[in-house]
């Protein structure tokens, strides 16, 4: 087999090999995101909502996150939570992005609270974004394109065999 032919499998695969891993993680978000909507949904009240000011360092510019702590009931049992999504509460450097945030969320304001069956003190109030799902057509792209790079260079080099073998 030729050096070029080698390199364009190699680089074909490893192609196919980042698209297919950014496919898995596009549908395991997504998967996620569908099976929070699915997790059961109690109504809350709101007990505080504030910004809150942090810097990482000195250096660092001021950020801005939502500090917010809500009370549901589950089963009987009065709870608390204190996480907007599934990775937490959002964090910008834009004061007015959780200023909007802590204005839509006010002390006293009813809303409904997703509660994971599996971890019931695990509450959230706006589940993960379905939005992977429609984007994963993307990395599929990359997928059929590194495998039609190895296929044609391997079907090249097997042509080029059966051409020498009959002269």
């Amino acid at each position: 087999m030729k050096g070029s032919t080698v390199f364009l499998v190699m680089l074909g695969l490893v192609i196919a090999g980042v698209g297919g891993l950014f496919t898995v993680l596009l549908g395991m978000s997504y998967m996620r995101a569908v099976d929070q909507r699915a997790w059961p949904q109690v109504e809350g009240v709101v007990l505080s909502s504030e910004m809150e000011e942090y810097k990482h360092d000195e250096f660092s510019p001021m950020e801005y996150r939502l500090k917010i702590l809500y009370g549901y009931v589950w089963k009987n049992e009065s709870k608390t939570g204190e996480r907007y999504g599934f990775r937490g509460n959002p964090n910008y450097n834009k004061r007015n992005k959780i200023a909007e945030l802590v204005e839509a969320y006010p002390v006293g304001k009813k809303t409904m609270v997703y509660v994971n069956p599996a971890d019931v003190n695990f509450a959230m109030l706006k589940p993960d974004s379905k939005a992977a799902g429609y984007s994963i057509w993307f990395p599929m792209l990359f997928v059929i394109g590194g495998l039609g790079i190895a296929v044609r260079a391997i079907r090249s080099e097997l042509r080029g065999k059966s051409l020498e073998g009959r002269a």
